[in-house]
């Protein structure tokens, strides 16, 4: 009897120990993660040099995402509320990519000269402005680069996405940058240098066309989160970069930067001293 009276207990104790250990898990160790499917000509490239996926100690308890009713509202707001959030890309090995937003700029729908939705004219290509707040509006310069939007509150109303600091997976960006990049196959891409622009940024997150429309609030590849604490910071209004020819709207103040951060794309020394 004392024999058995002992394994009950020590079996009691491990079931609670398991138990406690359960708890104190984080969702995220215990869930598999959704896997992107594989669409695209960026989606599928070959894996990190790294093994395994790239997960920063720092960002191990990650803070919730932010969701539908963060990006409903108005394109200016939006601009300056996006300034030091953090973007996250997931790639279809489950590499985690995270960049600080350090610059932005704001188009306000049909009024504005310089918003593809000038007008009110809807189309195929630019029907991401129109839909809910959060919807991902992805379209290609050049033939061949891509910039990055966000609709916000308005019909046609959307946030360009200019610049991101990088924080998490650089090599990862550096290997996307120099593999898709025209012309620059096996060149080294200093830090600064990865994201400093709207292609860039595409083309270190691997974001094509595939992610037009896409909602930025329940996306599995895509999202964005709470940036770390920290003190506020001190924000630059600027013109816009490349709408010279838009009259009036040309001279409005409604692109956004984070004063001093050496990942912006272009300063705007007058500005700043305003």
């Amino acid at each position: 009897f004392p024999l058995q009276l002992s394994r009950r207990v020590g079996q009691k104790k491990q079931r609670l120990s398991d138990a406690e250990t359960s708890q104190i898990l984080p969702d995220a160790a215990r869930m598999p993660y959704p896997k992107e499917p594989c669409s695209g000509p960026h989606a599928c490239l070959g894996p990190p040099t790294t093994t395994g996926p790239q997960r920063s100690i720092y960002f191990l308890n990650h803070p919730a995402r932010l969701g539908s009713e963060f990006f409903d509202q108005p394109g200016a707001h939006l601009a300056r509320a996006f300034l030091g959030q953090v973007l996250v890309r997931r790639l279809t090995d489950n590499t985690e990519l995270r960049s600080r937003i350090v610059e932005t700029e704001a188009y306000l729908g049909p009024e504005d000269d310089a918003a593809h939705s000038r007008g009110g004219r809807q189309t195929a290509r630019n029907r991401g402005m129109f839909m809910k707040p959060g919807t991902l509006y992805v379209y290609t310069i050049y033939g061949m680069y891509f910039c990055l939007n966000v609709s916000s509150r308005g019909d046609g109303a959307c946030v360009l996405l200019r610049a991101l600091e990088p924080l998490e997976g650089l090599e990862t960006m550096r290997r996307l940058r120099s593999t898709l990049s025209k012309g620059a196959s096996g060149r080294a891409f200093k830090d600064h240098e990865l994201c400093s622009g709207p292609s860039k940024l595409c083309q270190a997150l691997a974001i094509d066309k595939s992610f037009d429309q896409r909602d930025l609030a329940t996306d599995g590849a895509m999202w964005m989160e709470r940036g770390p604490p920290g003190p506020e910071p001190v924000v630059v209004a600027a013109t816009r970069v490349g709408i010279g020819c838009k009259g009036e709207w040309a001279q409005k103040l409604l692109r956004f930067y984070v004063l001093g951060n050496p990942f912006v794309s272009m300063v705007d020394r007058a500005a700043e001293q305003m």
